[in-house]
């Protein structure tokens, strides 16, 4: 396997990135800013800093198809960039929340996008064009804290969302007017705005800090702080799951993950470091580090060097200072996201960390 990519930008936290769609612009979520890089030669410049936001930048996403970035932030508030042949004009969002604005995302149409918070509800916005600026109808029900994570359907209406209850849950987000009606779908047939399509808890009460849905949308992912990951294959509406399937590992918690096709998943986290797991609904299971290091034991093995470092420490009475990890990320990935796409396959995908680092993995 090719060696990853690696852009060491600067020492801060990295909260989220997103990269164009033509690779050319990576918008980068650091402190009250929002930075965009360009390629050059084989490294990443700032070109440009988008500030409007008086507190942490919390997520960002980039439209691919009208480059549109849409920024949230602790201040309460988000803001639509709008690109035009001066720069980038900031558009108002009217969200209507107490507290800060946790995560956000562009729904595949593009015409509309969700902003997590935590004032336990969930802002879907859409645009407006008699007042020139984006409003949004709330999701509340049943949300009962701060909503850590979103992801959206295939078909721009379901939407996902994890939550610090420990819950990941299904709702439509159908807005009359802006959403063409939907297919039915294993999830659901007819789609009210605010129905909950789904809602499942994680067993031992953990954080939940990534949702996805697969390619199909037909099977949802979440993990959470007890360092599990969850796959849910709903049967049919309001009838229970045909599986829900538990991957619990040694590992650290994972703070994201990303669908490659339909039987594998990747996901990132405190241990620094990608791992896949491959499935379906007879089971699933961990298969080792996108790295090539470690497998299913590779918790088990950390545990022992560990273990081996302090007997070493004990016998030669001296402490190795030793701070560089053998990963690539030297700290917590809190982002990975699809860079290059064949299909429904993932030929690369991007990470981002707390060490200030932009990684580009093959897959």
């Amino acid at each position: 396997m090719a060696a990853p990519e690696v852009h060491h930008l600067f020492h801060n936290p990295i909260a989220d990135h997103s990269f164009s769609s033509d690779h050319k612009t990576l918008a980068i979520a650091r402190d009250t800013t929002v930075e965009l890089y360009s390629k050059v030669g084989n490294a990443f410049k700032l070109k440009d800093e988008l500030k409007g936001h008086d507190k942490t930048v919390t997520s960002i996403d980039i439209a691919p198809n009208s480059g549109r970035i849409v920024s949230c932030s602790q201040d309460r508030n988000a803001i639509v960039w709008e690109p035009t042949p001066e720069g980038y004009k900031p558009t108002l969002v009217l969200l209507r929340i107490n507290r800060a604005a946790t995560f956000v995302r562009w729904s595949p149409s593009e015409t509309k996008f969700a902003v997590g918070s935590g004032d336990r509800l969930i802002a879907v916005c859409y645009f407006e064009e008699e007042n020139d600026w984006w409003v949004s109808k709330h999701l509340k029900k049943p949300i009962r804290s701060t909503v850590t994570t979103l992801a959206w359907h295939p078909n721009s209406v379901l939407l996902a969302a994890g939550s610090t209850d420990a819950h990941a849950r299904v709702f439509s987000s159908f807005i009359k007017g802006v959403d063409a009606r939907p297919e039915p779908t294993a999830w659901g047939e007819r789609l009210p705005f605010n129905t909950v399509c789904g809602e499942y808890m994680n067993n031992s009460a953990g954080w939940i800090h990534s949702v996805a849905f697969s390619p199909s949308g037909d099977a949802l992912a979440f993990a959470a702080h007890d360092s599990s990951i969850t796959v849910v294959y709903p049967s049919a509406p309001e009838q229970p799951p045909r599986a829900v399937i538990s991957i619990n590992t040694q590992l650290l918690p994972f703070m994201s993950l990303i669908w490659n096709g339909e039987a594998e998943i990747i996901a990132a986290g405190h241990d620094c470091e990608a791992f896949r797991f491959h499935g379906g609904l007879e089971g699933w299971q961990l298969s080792g580090a996108v790295a090539g290091k470690g497998g299913a034991g590779a918790g088990d093995q950390r545990e022992e060097s560990a273990l081996n470092m302090f007997r070493q420490m004990d016998l030669k009475g001296k402490v190795k200072d030793d701070t560089q990890l053998k990963t690539t990320h030297q700290n917590t990935i809190t982002m990975i996201r699809p860079y290059e796409a064949s299909g429904d396959s993932v030929r690369k995908f991007s990470s981002s960390g707390v060490d200030g680092r932009i990684v580009i993995w093959n897959v």
